[in-house]
């Protein structure tokens, strides 16, 4: 098969390699299409990330038709279109025309939806819907969420909003960012726009001059302080990206705050793959009932290189303007 092969120099190659057959319980699935996460290019560039790096093929999502199982699996057969968040769980990565991953992982592909958007969603529904479950917040809370125009944000709002909530502020940082929070369903003085306001004053200005209750973060880093000194005492902060810094830890601790670290690739570590059946399985019968939407996708190539240093310098930049990111693979 022919995948992209990222060598020792940090350089990509696509190369023509062996094509993985299935274990007993896997499935063997011919890739249609593959998403880009932030930490596809943060597993080159950042050593805390480098350590998930399992394959020198990345990429961490996928959708396809089976195309070979394994012989104790009964619930896929060769033809159906299936969707997966496969991590480091599979044989290799999604920059590939095949992976094998475990049955217990994979998740036939809703019918209304096509299998480029099925490809944008298990990272980001996953995250999201971890995030959500772990908060356990009510509906009368309040809640903050840095970077909400993200492929993480813009799930997790689609899910909240889904589910009654309404306390809810965000920042963004561009026009089109913006136009797509907007079309989700925010108003206009949900939504900060941090390049022109101050986060600090516009947010306490747009809570009633109160903390929040809730805080997540899905940009970390210095804005993570800010975001910081934003929640209520004792109240819970959801942290999803690792980047913190010693201010930020500072802060939470003398607010006494609940810091929720959310990873998916805990799941992974112990084998735990009923939270990524379960995951999907609930993200699926939301978007079959049409109670969420899928994410809205740029497919911005097929296979090459080419495709992947634009995609890894759109995500390094923070340009994707609430688009998910795609690569096509193999024409089905």
């Amino acid at each position: 098969m022919k995948a992209i092969v990222l060598h020792q120099n940090g350089e990509f190659h696509l190369e023509e390699i062996e094509t993985p057959q299935p274990g007993e319980h896997q499935v063997q699935v011919k890739i249609a299409a593959s998403g880009f996460n932030p930490i596809d290019y943060q597993m080159i560039e950042n050593a805390m990330e480098r350590k998930l790096l399992h394959s020198p093929i990345l990429g961490r999502e996928f959708s396809g038709t089976v195309s070979a199982v394994g012989e104790k699996v009964s619930d896929f057969e060769i033809g159906d279109f299936v969707f997966c968040g496969s991590g480091s769980m599979g044989s290799n990565g999604t920059y590939a025309e095949y992976i094998c991953v475990p049955a217990e992982i994979l998740m036939h592909l809703p019918t209304n939806i096509s299998l480029e958007q099925g490809a944008a969603i298990p990272s980001v529904g996953l995250t999201a819907l971890q995030s959500i479950q772990r908060m356990k917040a009510n509906l009368t809370d309040t809640i903050l969420i840095t970077g909400a125009a993200g492929g993480v944000g813009n799930m997790l709002l689609k899910l909240l909003l889904a589910k009654g909530f309404h306390n809810l502020v965000v920042t963004a940082g561009n026009e089109k960012s913006i136009a797509a929070l907007l079309n989700l369903g925010l108003q206009p003085g949900q939504i900060i726009n941090y390049r022109k306001e101050d986060i600090s004053e516009t947010a306490l200005i747009l809570n009633n001059n109160n903390r929040f209750d809730f805080v997540v973060d899905l940009v970390g880093n210095e804005i993570a302080v800010t975001a910081a000194k934003l929640l209520k005492t004792n109240g819970t902060y959801v942290d999803v990206t690792n980047f913190s810094t010693p201010d930020f830890r500072e802060v939470l601790f003398s607010k006494g705050a609940t810091i929720l670290n959310i990873s998916n690739y805990a799941y992974g570590i112990e084998k735990r793959y009923d939270y990524y059946k379960e995951g999907l399985r609930q993200l699926s019968i939301q978007l079959q009932e049409k109670w969420i939407t899928p994410p809205i996708i740029e497919i911005l190539g097929d296979l090459e290189v080419s495709t992947i240093l634009k995609a890894h310098a759109i995500l390094r930049e923070n340009k994707t303007n609430g688009k998910k990111l795609i690569m096509k693979i193999n024409q089905l």
